[in-house]
Parts: structure tokens; sequence; C-alpha cells
């Protein structure tokens, strides 16, 4: 009964604070997000949401929840409901950071595709796959984590916090056995190699 309480107030609070709907409907242009701590992620760009690692065969992505008021605020670096893939080469290292710095809780994990239209996501795919007490969240937090893509398939970066991932509040996260260097495609544009 708490935990259904608490998810009611938390998507009521996402009602009060989206005023209005995004124009882009997850593309990354969406207006301000009230109630942000900006310094959390000042300097991060779109960039920085795919990079190559420190070590070879690896990759580092930085996830920012709320980044802007894209998908009510729901989004990853401004980006929802699949708008945004990163491919990872098969056996590759995957750290992330995830920041959000919004009041609301949010969380990241690895899920499988098909698993976005669950309310409740289930335990993250890779083994290090999410942050911290995913289903939970955290308000206004960072956290990092780690895995090993070691399995090829369609997979979802996905916010864990009930009924998020189902409205859209997910990237995608392809790991190709085929792919030989890790590439971002943002919206309708070309996927783009990460040298």
């Amino acid at each position: 009964m708490i935990r259904l309480l608490t998810i009611t107030l938390a998507l009521a609070g996402l009602h009060t604070f989206a005023q209005t709907p995004p124009a882009d409907h997850g593309h990354g242009t969406g207006a301000e997000f009230p109630g942000l701590k900006k310094e959390m992620f000042a300097g991060i760009t779109v960039d920085d949401l795919l990079k190559l690692g420190d070590k070879p065969k690896s990759v580092k992505i930085v996830l920012v929840a709320t980044f802007n008021g894209a998908n009510y605020g729901m989004n990853f670096n401004g980006y929802s409901h699949g708008n945004a893939v990163l491919t990872v080469p098969l056996d590759w290292t995957v750290n992330v950071t995830f920041i959000n710095p919004s009041p609301i809780p949010h969380s990241a994990i690895v899920i499988d595709k098909a698993d976005i239209k669950k309310l409740q996501v289930p335990e993250p795919w890779f083994q290090g796959g999410a942050t911290p007490k995913h289903t939970q969240g955290m308000s206004m937090g960072k956290a990092d984590f780690s895995f090993v893509a070691n399995e090829a398939g369609e997979y979802a970066l996905a916010c864990g916090f009930p009924a998020h991932s189902a409205t859209g509040h997910w990237i995608g996260l392809d790991v190709s056995a085929e792919a030989k260097m890790p590439t971002l495609k943002l919206g309708e544009l070309p996927a783009k190699e990460i040298k």
C-alpha cells in the first residue's frame, strides 16, 4: 500500500512539474524542467552520452535523468522512447555514470528491450548493470556502475523506478557481435561511430 502511494505521489509530482508537453517528443530539445540542480550536470553535452573508455574494449556512458523537460522530464540526456540508440560491440566493458539532478527519484538499469512496458522492471540483464536500489531510485544524486556486455541483443537503458520505463524513460542499448566500434544514433540522424 505504501509503495502504491509513493508511486502515485511521484507521478502526481511529475504532473505538477510538467506544465506543458514538450514540443520535441523526446528528441533532446525540450524546455527546462523546474527544480533541477543544474550544477550536477554543468558542461555535459550529448557527446558525453557515449565515449570510448580509458581501457581497450570499453566505453563510458554518462546518463543524465531529467536533462530537460522532454517527455515531462522523464528522459536521459534529453532523449526518451528509444530515440537514442547506443551500440556496443560484444564483450566490451560498459562504465556508466548516472546523474539525477531532479527532486523526483530516478535510476538506471539495463533490461531486455521487451521489458520496457512493464510497470515494475526486472533485475538487470547483465551482472552489475544497474544503479543501487534501482526500483527506489534516487533524488539529486549520482551513481556509477559497470558491466560486461557479454550477450548480443537489443536492450534498453531504462529508469527502474516503477512505471517510468513504461512512460518512455528509456534509450536503446544494442550489443552487437558484428560491430567493431561503438556507435551512437540520435533521433533520425544516422548512427555515428565513436572513435
